[in-house]
């Protein structure tokens, strides 16, 4: 997944929580509009917006609504028992008639050009697909749509889905049917074909072997709710050394030591800075870099984007030379 518009660029408006209602068990549906009525900034299918949650927390879910709704945002949310807090609190607060501040949209989950596609889902990661396949459907492209769950009650929009895709889309819950054969949807899928795949990370990390391996290899594109596996943790966790950050607009040279990511550092002086996940997957914290050379450590950039990347995700990623500039 790639961006041209990092989160620190996108419009922050306060919003007014309009509607909640249940749309699966234990996921949540917010509908957000401004406060005395009017238009939101436009987006389209796989955007995700931030909101800044009562307690200060920031996290971002994607988009799920009509995009042609011009006036009201929709996002839909899991309850994680043993997640960060965010969605416990999205659960367990009042948020109805409360105005929240939301940093977006943005877009590093692009429903780019193909002859057809196939959507692979896991749970709550149905909600950026539900817009590709209505824009996929007003388009007249061929897709299918694979979502599967623990069990019928947690398959968020099924009935919408199905209403919308017929026998394109198929429901797999768990405690039925096992996992989705995703090796068999590949198979059946042509290979010129996009694929799209959101949803737990063991889903993932699958899909994206099957791809890798696959002859021809196949167009991925995945969206991450956390740190992909296949990262190695040494990577992540080193620190590469000392090195020098200058904050270009705010004329501030800061010192990065070997045990602080760049964003603890940064924070310190520009608290206002956005982050979420602290692991390089969510892609809140991306910055322009205007010199130096980052050594990326993300899993938003791909690694193919990596040796030509404009910005860098400054909660994992560090510096391969002794000075690093930032468009903040």
């Amino acid at each position: 997944m790639s961006s041209d518009l990092g989160t620190s660029r996108a419009a922050t408006v306060r919003l007014l929580v309009r509607q909640a209602r249940w749309i699966a068990h234990d996921v949540l549906e917010l509908r957000l509009t401004r406060p005395t009525g009017g238009a939101l900034p436009t987006w389209e299918a796989g955007a995700h917006v931030e909101l800044t949650l009562p307690s200060g927390l920031r996290r971002t879910y994607s988009l799920c609504g009509e995009a042609t709704d011009t006036e009201a945002w929709t996002i839909a949310v899991h309850r994680v028992p043993e997640g960060r807090g965010g969605s416990r609190e999205i659960h367990e607060t009042a948020l109805v008639g409360r105005e929240l501040e939301v940093r977006g949209p943005v877009n590093r989950f692009p429903l780019l050009p193909a002859p057809g596609y196939l959507l692979l889902a896991g749970g709550i990661g149905v909600t950026p697909l539900l817009p590709m396949a209505r824009e996929l459907t007003a388009r007249g492209l061929p897709w299918r749509l694979v979502l599967g769950a623990r069990d019928r009650s947690r398959l968020a929009y099924a009935e919408e889905l199905a209403a919308l895709g017929g026998d394109r889309v198929l429901l797999v819950p768990q405690d039925e049917a096992g996992f989705p054969d995703l090796a068999a949807e590949l198979a059946a899928t042509p290979a010129s074909y996009a694929v799209y795949a959101c949803g737990p990370q063991p889903m993932l990390d699958a899909v994206t072997a099957l791809c890798r391996t696959a002859d021809p290899a196949r167009s991925l594109h995945v969206e991450r709710f956390t740190a992909a596996d296949d990262i190695d943790p040494v990577q992540i966790g080193s620190s590469g050394g000392e090195f020098e950050v200058v904050l270009t607009r705010s004329g501030l040279r800061l010192t990065v030591p070997a045990d602080r990511s760049v964003l603890d550092v940064v924070r310190e002086k520009r608290p206002d800075v956005p982050y979420s996940c602290e692991e390089g997957y969510c892609g809140t914290c991306e910055t322009p870099v205007t010199a130096g050379v980052p050594d990326h450590r993300d899993t938003v950039i791909e690694p193919s984007e990596r040796p030509t990347a404009t910005t860098m995700m400054i909660c994992v990623s560090r510096c391969d030379s002794p000075v690093l500039e930032l468009d903040l």
